[in-house]
């Protein structure tokens, strides 16, 4: 296969390479940290409203809800150049999930009270996502958090955990059991919430690279309107199903790879004495840009699948499960390099590569998890890619 990106799908990488040099401020390229960091926060956000004046931010909307339909390969070019490149970024949960879903299920006044914030970044348009619980991560179906209606509202009470950006988000994507004595997949609605509820507690998660991101989220007969019911009750878990396929073909993830491979052998060029420290690293360079390239195909293969109308399922769950490994891979290379200055966090005056090998091999420890681990990826790749009956 010769593949190669059109005249007009160059031109607009050219102008996305022009928008980061014009926007991105100076020297916050890639930390990573922009849910911890307060001020890092805050330059995603007035990122994103450049982009959003340019409908980039929804760039494959609809044009009557504020974006300009753009091709899946357009998308894909945005977000291929903008993790390339380091854009300020975080996951925008409203752009991902929210606004396709609604899209799909929401009713009337749904859609024109937040699609078009969404799209524009207003300032109370920040979402997170209300899946995971304490006993309901890999096996979501089984989450107790509950949702009773009491005339024109409905009374939540429940645990969430590991919910990325909570404390930053103004509003929720709320998964809860409307009906509990309904079999697990059934009894389930989704519901749209405002943060600021009374009753909603938003406890912090540090992990061991000393970021804060995750959170914990307690609701304590929490009151949401009726009509923050999203779709049909106790269907949600269908429209949850729908809202995760929104997930990205995972290019983001091999581009920022390379870019942090690309760092890594420069940095060796440059400290030839760190090489003859460990001669393997040479090798694994090799087989990391290799890993990449494999990657980027698994990913390109997917934006094709959807260019052509079909649901790429399987073959996003093979590209998210080789892209979370990759990037342990690529972490671990980083570290066997730099030896014990690896583990300095930076800026300091003896860290190597501005300091942020070591944090990524502790941050990417969790990516085998989140979104999914990797056994679930492998029985989804195993029943619905190669048709092998379950165990």
């Amino acid at each position: 296969m010769d593949f190669r990106f059109t005249d007009e799908q160059e031109a607009f990488r050219g102008e996305v390479k022009s928008f980061i040099a014009e926007h991105a401020p100076e020297g916050r390229l890639g930390t990573g940290d922009e849910e911890s960091n307060d001020a890092a926060h805050q330059q995603v956000l007035e990122f994103q409203k450049a982009m959003a004046q340019k409908r980039w931010l929804t760039l494959a909307w609809p044009k009557e809800v504020g974006g300009l339909e753009a091709s899946h390969w357009q998308q894909m070019v945005l977000n291929e150049e903008m993790a390339y490149q380091g854009a300020p970024s975080s996951q925008n949960m409203g752009t991902m999930w929210v606004g396709p879903a609604l899209m799909l299920v929401g009713s009337d006044e749904q859609k024109q009270t937040h699609l078009s914030r969404i799209a524009d970044a207003e300032d109370d348009s920040w979402w997170c996502t209300l899946y995971s619980e304490p006993g309901a991560g890999s096996d979501l179906a089984s989450l107790q958090t509950r949702a009773t209606q009491d005339g024109d509202e409905f009374v939540i009470n429940g645990q969430k955990i590991w919910t990325s950006g909570a404390h930053r988000a103004d509003w929720g994507w709320l998964a809860a059991r409307t009906d509990p004595d309904a079999p697990k997949h059934r009894g389930i609605s989704m519901f749209l919430m405002d943060m600021k509820s009374p009753g909603v507690s938003v406890r912090p998660l540090v992990n061991m690279a000393n970021d804060h991101s995750f959170n914990e989220v307690y609701f304590e007969d929490v009151r949401i309107p009726a009509p923050n019911l999203v779709g049909e009750r106790d269907r949600g878990w269908y429209h949850l199903a729908v809202a995760l396929d929104f997930e990205r073909s995972s290019i983001a993830g091999f581009s920022g790879s390379k870019r942090t491979v690309e760092a890594q052998m420069a940095y060796a060029q440059e400290h030839p004495e760190d090489l003859e420290r460990t001669p393997q690293v040479r090798l694994e360079f090799g087989d990391r840009f290799t890993e990449i390239e494999v990657g980027t195909n698994l990913a390109y293969r997917i934006v094709h699948l959807q260019t052509s109308g079909i649901i790429a399922n399987y073959e996003a769950s093979a590209a998210k499960l080789f892209s979370s490994e990759l990037s342990q891979r690529i972490a671990a290379t980083g570290m066997s390099m730099l030896g014990l200055y690896g583990q300095l966090d930076g800026p300091q005056p003896h860290a190597k590569l501005d300091g942020g090998t070591g944090k990524s091999y502790l941050q990417n420890v969790s990516a085998t998890i989140g979104g999914g681990t990797s056994e679930v990826q492998r029985n989804i790749i195993a029943t619905r890619g190669l048709g092998l009956p379950r165990g």
